[in-house]
């Protein structure tokens, strides 16, 4: 005798949702008829604004809640989840919030469609059921942000998404394009797009090297606000790209002087060199694959040494570390994982 599977309580849809089009609310309506309660996880939720993330949580969900009916939209709830750079560490995340929302063992099935290789998270839970959804349309989060960021602008200009995102959904981001946030990422985006293409000829797709400085002492940790796009105006590690014949180390220390001034001899840094970290997921930079080394010095001095700003920073500061899970939203790239990992400011490792 065979047994009836059990009803589904809760069906999960998982996305970043820059910005929220019609292919995503088709994967909403296969959840909202797979199960009586809903949760839509959101993820990129605390990262500073970007050509990638333009979006914060709080608008997301205003736009996903905006294109339901009120009897839909009560029966979802929001998620919200940060980047961790750690596939296992994120989806250990996201179970424990999404099962909170059930009583333990209640059946938990997850919408989603393998279209590229992005999908690939659907594969880290084994544990819920896999529904699988037709994909509605071409739509691609990433052509819709060239089109918000490459159409000046205006809202009339961006009538050509009519078709590709809900109504409600259309309204919201004429009225978000007209917002200071959208000139200066589309100035970033436009920055990206050279970028990319001054490297698109090359035989092989482009990695790049970059060194960065984590240096702390009396409770503090020595950040930079990035002078120009990408990230202008966000703070950010010392650091930049390897040249051609540096040592990783002597990178570091010549990015760290060059951005910082920071006034102590090579030897005394060495010296409070307490350790190096490699990060490399591939979605940590805008620019295109890039791994950087990541060179912990733990000064262990009582005093702050004098910093000033230069080369690409437009400001040098020593931050207090104990203010540093309150600025996630301000950090550029992935510098809050990388200062998490050394420092250990969220306490969920």
């Amino acid at each position: 005798m065979t047994t009836a599977p059990l009803p589904i309580k809760l069906a999960v849809v998982i996305g970043r949702f820059q910005p929220w089009h019609n292919g995503h609310a088709g994967l909403l309506r296969q959840a909202l008829a797979s199960a009586p309660r809903v949760a839509v996880v959101i993820g990129s939720a605390h990262r500073a604004r970007s050509a990638k993330n333009p979006f914060t949580f709080d608008e997301r969900v205003t736009m996903i809640s905006t294109s339901l009916p009120d009897a839909e939209r009560a029966r979802v709830s929001f998620i919200a989840v940060r980047d961790y750079f750690d596939d296992d560490r994120w989806s250990a995340h996201v179970q424990q919030a999404v099962e909170a929302l059930v009583d333990e063992g209640a059946e938990i099935a997850l919408v989603g469609h393998f279209k590229d290789d992005s999908s690939y998270y659907l594969n880290h839970f084994p544990q819920w059921q896999l529904v699988e959804a037709p994909r509605e349309g071409l739509t691609d989060a990433t052509a819709l942000r060239r089109v918000l960021f490459e159409a000046g602008h205006s809202g009339p200009a961006l009538d050509a998404l009519a078709g590709e995102v809900p109504p409600a959904v259309l309204q919201y981001l004429k009225a978000w394009s007209l917002l200071p946030y959208c000139a200066q990422l589309a100035e970033e985006h436009a920055v990206i797009a050279q970028t990319i293409a001054a490297w698109a000829c090359t035989p092989y797709p482009s990695i790049f090297t970059t060194v960065d400085a984590v240096v702390q002492t009396a409770g503090h940790v020595l950040l930079i606000r990035r002078g120009a796009a990408p990230g202008k105006g966000l703070w950010a590690l010392p650091g930049g790209y390897l040249e051609p014949r540096e040592r990783l180390l002597q990178g570091a220390l010549r990015e760290l002087t060059e951005e910082t001034g920071l006034p102590l001899l090579p030897s005394t840094l060495e010296e409070a060199l307490a350790g190096v970290r490699v990060f490399g997921h591939p979605d940590r930079s805008q620019r295109g694959r890039t791994i950087t080394h990541a060179h912990h010095f733990d000064l262990r001095l009582d005093h702050l040494p004098e910093v000033k700003g230069a080369d690409d920073a437009a400001e040098a500061k020593w931050v207090p570390i104990a203010q540093l899970k309150d600025m996630e939203d301000q950090l550029y790239d992935d510098h809050f994982h990388i200062l998490d990992t050394f420092l250990h400011m969220t306490g969920d490792r």
